[in-house]
């Protein structure tokens, strides 16, 4: 029966899942909102509709968004770089380098129309010439697109721009740069300017605004709001590590002067334990519901792998309040946000926002590539080459054509893959794959950056089919973990990967899972965000510079992880 291994595996997942639906707390959701690495949080809402979208850096597609009805339930549904032409120079996402590409990113929605603005960082090939920040906006009429073409906006320096509406009609930039004279490396300053839609170009005169509450160390992500007539400054500062934190100031004009909160930073880990259950926790957005409160996403890092994560920077979801300063000696009382406000900090169990709209928690994926077209949870470093995979070749399965190109540093390859979401999960897939000339290589590839990397494949080499663990870590030669010569393989081959309590299992069935053999074991931190993305678990194939027509099918593959609590 077709894709009865399949079935079986996705019956067995229902099966573990059914127990911890019974033992959900109803009246709360669990931190994060959005597992897996989504880091750099923008929302928005549109009536009883919200919107996040995250930074994606060098994948592709790229500006992922999230929708959801209740804030704590979210369903990907579009990205807003979804097209090769969009990601051209000087927009490149295709040798792009590791770490760079889409930052930060805002979405706003105004006058029937959602505005994404962002920036893309690129540093050229030629070490000798600068790094380009490429600050630009994409439209859409609708969140699922089509999003339009980068508009482009020349002179704006700086990361992480900020779209802001303001009543009277007036558009402004609020961005990040380094000051022209700065005290100390590292220092930011946030600066704002009026944009003329019409044109995509700013205009008027540019005004500095804040360099933060820490003297600027790193003082970056700006988000402006208006409430009650004043103009509030939102800013991630400190770092994206453990002194991560939330910044605010308040002013009565647009233009300044801003005045920092005394209470500085509203939300950080700085103050906590580095063994807390999630550190780092920043770079946030705010918005108001209907009813009058307030919510904020953050980032946030689970510090389940040696105080790191899998997962890398992941979307987290706090209350917030906003209290008057009750200080009778001031003359002006200001009103500041405050976040989480019965305990000030990020909590892995928080009271839902919506008592009748439980969180439905599924931390499974699966594909058996039936519908005929690519699902949105897989992503490719950078734009793929040409005619990389095919869907209708063979209907029902997944054709990964092979190509000489191997993982390189900026390099495109035929890999693909869907973001982890848990430290302890189990991934496997089914393949057929001849492998007929030497050096031909497909199977799984568990990534999070060109130079750190699993590749668990099957390879021809020697006139034999060998299983091969392949290691790549930063700043080291790859090197061969494990190996074996399987003389009995016939084209066919289940690969699966466990992760349990700090280490990697690595197993092999050849009989269509009706038995597993043992292989290799990893410790599991070899692929933890010492960048800015989290992990990959995915598909792989080369013909490693030799170039050939051989291609891997594969039929199907499952995810399913689990909460640590």
């Amino acid at each position: 029966m077709k894709n009865k291994c399949y079935k079986l595996v996705a019956l067995a997942l229902a099966l573990v899942l059914l127990p911890m639906a019974g033992n959900s707390q109803a009246a709360s959701f669990m931190n994060p909102i959005i597992p897996g690495g989504y880091p750099d949080p923008s929302i928005c809402r549109v009536g009883d509709d919200y919107y996040i979208v995250n930074s994606s850096f060098e994948y592709f597609p790229g500006l992922p968004i999230h929708h959801s009805k209740d804030l704590v339930n979210w369903e990907l549904v579009s990205y807003g770089l979804h097209r090769e032409e969009q990601c051209l120079s000087p927009n490149n996402l295709v040798d792009v380098q590791q770490r760079g590409g889409i930052h930060a990113p805002t979405i706003r929605y105004h006058d029937g129309t959602f505005y994404i603005i962002t920036t893309n960082v690129y540093s050229p090939p030629n070490p000798e010439e600068p790094t380009q920040f490429i600050n630009f906006i994409i439209t859409a009429e609708n969140i699922e697109g089509p999003w339009s073409e980068p508009h482009h906006l020349v002179g704006a320096p700086g990361i992480d721009p900020d779209i802001f509406f303001d009543d009277d009609g007036r558009v402004w930039y609020v961005g990040t740069h380094a000051p022209e004279n700065p005290n100390f490396n590292g220092e930011g300053e946030i600066w704002l300017q009026e944009i003329d839609l019409d044109n995509w170009a700013l205009q008027g005169e540019r005004h500095y605004l804040w360099r933060g509450a820490c003297r600027g160390t790193w003082a970056e992500g700006p988000h402006l709001y208006k409430k009650d007539g004043r103009y509030y400054l939102l800013i991630a500062e400190g770092g994206t590590s453990f002194n991560h934190a939330v910044m605010i100031a308040v002013s009565d004009e647009i233009t300044g002067p801003y005045q920092s909160n005394p209470r500085n930073p509203i939300l950080s880990t700085r103050h906590l334990s580095y063994d807390f259950w999630v550190n780092s926790t920043g770079h946030a957005d705010m918005l108001e519901l209907p009813d009058g409160r307030w919510y904020m996403v953050c980032l946030g890092i689970r510090g389940e792998e040696n105080r790191h994560s899998n997962m890398g920077r992941e979307t987290h979801l706090v209350p917030v309040q906003w209290e008057r300063e009750p200080f009778e000696w001031k003359e002006i009382k200001y009103e500041y946000p405050v976040c989480a406000p019965a305990t000030g900090r990020v909590e892995r169990l928080t009271p839902l926002p919506f008592a009748d709209k439980p969180q439905r928690r599924d931390n499974s994926f699966s594909d058996n590539f039936d519908t005929g077209t690519l699902g949105l949870a897989w992503n490719f470093r950078r734009v793929p080459l040409e005619k990389v995979y095919s869907l209708e070749v063979r209907p029902g399965w997944l054709r990964l054509y092979q190509n000489p190109d191997t993982i390189t540093m900026r390099g495109r390859s035929s890999q693909m893959g869907f973001r982890q979401t848990e430290t302890n999960f189990e991934y496997a897939l089914s393949m057929e794959f001849a492998g007929k000339q030497e050096g031909s290589e497909a199977g799984m590839s568990l990534f999070i950056q060109d130079d750190n990397y699993l590749n668990y494949t099957i390879l021809r080499s020697g006139g034999q089919h060998m299983l091969k663990l392949l290691i790549q870590k930063p700043g080291a030669p790859a090197y061969i973990h494990e190996q074996l010569a399987l003389p009995t393989y016939a084209g066919e081959l289940i690969l699966r990967v466990k992760s349990q309590e700090g280490a990697y299992y690595f197993e092999y069935s050849l009989d269509g899972g009706k038995q597993y053999i043992s292989f290799s074991q990893t410790a599991s931190d070899l692929l933890l965000c010492r960048g800015y993305t989290g992990n990959y678990l995915g598909l792989y194939a080369s013909s490693n510079g030799a170039p050939n027509l051989e291609y891997a099918d594969f039929d199907w593959v499952t995810y399913q992880g689990f909460q640590k609590f």
